[in-house]
């Protein structure tokens, strides 16, 4: 069984993230089985494991986006898989690969504004009911402060703003993905490949900068990686037994993500105002 416990050794009843023999399975078998997890608010949690042992598919369910085939969770006070569409609400994905990842032709202006748009089309009616002037001058406030949050210096950019992400580093392009997602406001964000391509020095300055995010206090992080780093929640999806591999997962993705994650008409009519396709 994989289990996971906080730094401090509690279990509290107040978590962000609580799930009791979570599981999902695919055409071929379980992808992961037997998670247990209890996370206190503003929590670094590691999904830890080789690739191919599920942490994307966990990943995807403690967001909303994936139904579990076993067990039960609460995310933010949510039960999954009942209030799913309200887990997504609460929640934040950012760099995960065929699910919500950076496109490389568009420029980090673009993103900000995409992301700007789609938070403004789900967010509260409180901030609909704002006057125009009053909606940008909120955006361009969560835009700075976003941007300030995960350390991206956008002047410092080969161009600027005009920078198209094709042309950023690992790191940066991480960064900004980071900033989109927490344009939102999310209460739990969740991200993939944490460590993946980082040099070493890249890797503590990631898990610094994830910890810096959680250690706010108003969002639980909640990140994937191959090697989970000092201090975190530790959750390893290779600790029970499955039965899939890496192929399976990929279709698992594929096919159970899609309902959860296809483009509504209001995000439609957003991207086309970001001027996307």
């Amino acid at each position: 069984m994989s289990s996971s416990t906080a730094p401090d050794g509690t279990m509290g009843t107040a978590a962000a993230i609580a799930a009791r023999g979570l599981g999902v399975k695919g055409p071929r078998g379980w992808v992961f089985r037997s998670v247990d997890i209890s996370a206190p608010p503003g929590s670094l949690v590691a999904v830890a494991g080789p690739s191919g042992s599920g942490r994307t598919c966990l990943l995807l369910t403690l967001t909303g986006r994936m139904r579990p085939s076993a067990g039960h969770a609460e995310v933010a006070g949510l039960p999954l898989p009942r209030r799913m569409a309200a887990v997504r609400r609460v929640s934040a994905l950012a760099h995960v690969p065929g699910v919500a990842e950076l496109d490389a032709s568009l420029t980090v202006a673009e993103h900000l504004r995409e992301g700007a748009l789609l938070q403004q089309r789900f967010g509260s009616l409180r901030g609909l009911l704002r006057p125009r002037a009053g909606r940008a001058a909120a955006a361009a406030a969560r835009r700075e402060a976003a941007l300030a949050a995960v350390g991206l210096d956008v002047e410092a950019l080969p161009k600027g703003a005009r920078t198209v992400v094709r042309d950023l580093g690992r790191l940066q392009a991480l960064r900004l993905s980071l900033a989109v997602a927490l344009l939102g406001g999310p209460r739990l964000l969740a991200v993939d490949d944490t460590d993946l391509k980082l040099s070493p020095a890249e890797r503590q300055a990631v898990w610094a900068l994830l910890r810096s995010l959680a250690a706010r206090g108003d969002v639980t992080v909640l990140a994937v990686c191959s090697e989970a780093p000092e201090g975190a929640v530790v959750v390893r999806t290779d600790a029970g037994s499955t039965d899939a591999g890496n192929s399976d997962v990929d279709s698992t993705i594929a096919t159970t993500a899609t309902a959860t994650t296809s483009t509504t008409k209001g995000e439609a009519d957003a991207l086309a105002e970001a001027g996307r396709p």
